[in-house]
C-alpha cells in the first residue's frame, strides 16, 4: 500500500482532541473586563511577564455587547 501525505494528516487529525487548544508551550489567560480595567490588566501582564523574555502578547480580544472588552493574554511558561 502507498503511503500519501493525505493519510498521515488524517492519523494526526484522528489524535487530536476535540475544542482543545496545541500544546504550544504557551500559558494562556483570558479576562472579561471593562475597558479602561481591561487596559490595566494588559499592561501589568506585560509589565510582569517582558515580551524580551516571555514572548508575551495579546493573542486575541473582542469588543462585548455591553462594551467589556474580553481578552487573551499569552506567555511562555518559563524565561531562558
Amino acid at each position: 500500500m502507498g503511503f500519501r501525505p493525505r493519510d498521515l494528516a488524517s492519523r494526526m487529525a484522528g489524535r487530536r482532541k476535540p475544542n482543545r487548544r496545541p500544546d504550544d508551550g504557551y500559558l494562556r489567560e483570558t479576562f472579561t473586563l471593562p475597558r479602561d480595567k481591561a487596559r490595566m490588566r494588559a499592561r501589568d501582564f506585560l509589565n510582569r511577564y517582558p515580551k524580551a523574555a516571555y514572548m508575551s502578547s495579546v493573542e486575541s480580544w473582542r469588543e462585548l455587547p455591553g462594551g467589556d472588552i474580553e481578552f487573551t493574554m499569552r506567555r511562555l511558561s518559563s524565561a531562558d
